[in-house]
């Protein structure tokens, strides 16, 4: 499910969870909340195409992978994996959670 969230005035961002609540990817902040859903509707459009990930190793040696639309732009982060199996799992769980997710306004 993707949870929308007015952070405060004019500032929007999104989660996509699993199943099991986890956050598995988060979004930057958007100035409007047709921009959010838009930014949603582009991570359901591209997340089933692996070119579009971005497999990424943090200065302290753990990994994350950025979700890039067809311009190249982020449109989504991960969260921090102690693991590259654990990463690739995350990318697996966008993959099979995000295109048909409900979008919950919170």
């Amino acid at each position: 499910m993707f949870e929308l969230k007015n952070k405060e005035e004019n500032q929007f961002h999104f989660n996509l969870k699993a199943k099991n609540g986890q956050i598995i990817l988060s979004s930057e902040i958007y100035t409007s909340k047709a921009a959010a859903k838009n930014g949603i509707a582009s991570i359901q459009k591209n997340c089933t195409d692996d070119i579009r990930y971005e497999r990424k190793t943090a200065k302290n040696g753990k990994f994350y992978f950025n979700l890039k639309a067809t311009n190249g732009q982020i449109i989504g982060s991960s969260q921090m994996y102690t693991s590259e199996s654990g990463m690739e799992n995350g990318i697996k769980s966008v993959k099979e959670n995000a295109p048909n997710s409900e979008i919950k306004e919170l």
